[in-house]
């Protein structure tokens, strides 16, 4: 099954995704960790990225549907989770002749819906380890003993510059102008399914892996 994963940053969508490929074998495809593959491997599309990038200018479209191209060719046996991307209407449209090329399908598009406060209070109190990268949080994941990591007992703790709350609304504010317009394009296709992504990770999961069961299969 071919599925897209929606939501904004900070909803879940990476964990999720990782639960899928570890259970069902399938192939999670974020753009953002393939470009940085492709660049480091030096494919023709890396080498085109990379010549993009250096110049300061932003990745087109096209090479970023090339790079998606590329990894559908590379094999997707137990399907492929689209983490990411399409982030407007002419990706959507880029992927539906990717798959349609290739005699594949979407079969699903699931949106991990969010409450913008509570999503800012998650991402702006989380903090790991400096050592091993447990991760902790400020209200919900305190250390058992105060400035000691649980795992490996170190006391130096870091947290990520963007995981502040201007940076966090700012995100939302644009996945909210860009990419969520294109869900009524999928929904008058039937496809969109929605889970609290506030939920616990393994209720949430729970749910996509219920929506999967009903989606018609390829």
């Amino acid at each position: 099954m071919n599925i897209i994963l929606l939501g904004p940053p900070g909803a879940g969508k990476g964990t999720q995704a990782q639960r899928l490929v570890e259970h069902h074998g399938m192939v999670q495809l974020s753009t953002g960790d393939m470009l940085r593959a492709a660049v480091k491997a030096g494919t023709p599309v890396g080498l085109q990225a990379k010549a993009v990038m250096e110049a300061g200018e932003l990745v087109s479209d096209a090479i970023v549907s090339a790079l998606i191209g590329e990894r559908l060719d590379a094999g997707t046996a137990n399907g492929a989770i689209f983490d990411g991307y399409p982030r407007t209407a002419a990706q959507a449209d880029a992927l539906d002749l990717l798959l349609d090329e290739r005699g594949q399908k979407l079969d699903a598009v699931i949106e991990l819906e969010v409450n913008e406060d509570a999503l800012v209070e998650r991402i702006v109190g989380r903090f790991t380890c400096g050592n091993c990268g447990t991760g902790y949080h400020d209200r919900f994941k305190q250390p058992k003993v105060e400035g000691t990591c649980d795992v490996c007992g170190a006391h130096e703790f870091k947290r990520r510059p963007d995981d502040n709350e201007e940076t966090v609304r700012t995100r939302m504010a644009e996945y909210r102008a860009k990419t969520a317009p294109i869900i009524p394009i999928y929904e008058a296709r039937g496809l969109v399914s929605r889970v609290d992504g506030m939920g616990a990770m393994d209720a949430v999961a729970a749910e996509i892996e219920s929506i999967l069961k009903v989606a018609p299969a390829q």
